[in-house]
């Protein structure tokens, strides 16, 4: 039966996600606590993976019952903030570290996700899977930490989320919550780099392209991709669902 296996949130972009067993859908479409805070410079830029592999530096660790997120440094150091109730200390330390003048800021109703107008990622564990396959010695927990999905999906075959963008999609149900594939997810520099130690796996893209070309499946609608450096399906969910909550072991079901 499919099922979702793991529900993961980004409380603080560009960090670490922490592990849900629910998570209620915001009037924004996104997943709460998702993406809710984000750490911008003195321009507007925000920090991210893309922009620094410094955040690999860091190990991070979020209550989203209280809101205190701890971090870690290499060395060892533990720093702890309330980013509710003291997001100036928290910029501030930020921006040391990160040697720039920073602001932490907060959205509840969207968070800062990249894709605006969009809503959760979705990708299965056989496709984390296939993926960790690809590469000597990576694990299935780095697959997972590298592509960074709100929505993991058993009980499925890899690129299962592929079938559900492109022209006359399905959509599926979690627990009676409406979901449609609205693109799939080009993704960026972040997978190449070891989630730990931020080192890039050497000759990455390449072979992720060659293997995803070789494995794409008969179901997805081709001329829905522009290439083949995509994984991942980036979600929609209508309006009338938001507001409900989708828990970890819920079953998922296929709408044509």
């Amino acid at each position: 039966m499919a099922r979702v296996e793991r529900l993961t949130v980004f409380p603080v972009k560009g960090l670490d996600g922490v592990d849900v067993e629910a998570a209620r859908v915001l009037d924004g479409g996104t997943l709460e606590r998702d993406r809710e805070f984000a750490l911008f410079d003195a321009d507007g830029d925000v920090v991210n993976g893309k922009r620094t592999d410094r955040v690999h530096d860091l190990a991070t660790d979020f209550d989203p019952e209280s809101g205190a997120l701890r971090v870690e440094t290499p060395d060892g150091t533990v720093r702890r903030f309330d980013l509710e109730g003291e997001p100036a200390r928290a910029a501030a330390w930020f921006g040391d570290f990160f040697d720039a003048d920073l602001r932490l800021r907060r959205d509840e109703s969207l968070g800062y996700v990249d894709r605006r107008d969009m809503g959760p990622s979705v990708v299965s564990t056989a496709t984390l899977e296939a993926v960790a396959s690809w590469f000597d010695g990576m694990t299935v927990e780095s697959a997972r930490r590298r592509l960074r999905a709100n929505v993991e999906v058993s009980g499925v075959p890899a690129f299962w989320e592929d079938r559900f963008v492109g022209e006359g999609a399905p959509a599926f149900e979690i627990a009676g919550v409406r979901v449609e594939g609205a693109t799939p997810c080009g993704r960026c520099v972040v997978p190449e780099r070891d989630p730990d130690t931020g080192e890039p796996t050497p000759e990455f893209r390449e072979r992720f392209v060659r293997r995803r070309e070789a494995t794409f499946p008969e179901w997805a609608d081709a001329d829905a991709f522009d290439h083949y450096y995509s994984l991942m399906t980036i979600a929609r969910i209508p309006e009338r669902d938001r507001g409900e909550t989708i828990r970890v072991g819920d079953e998922v079901a296929v709408r044509e």
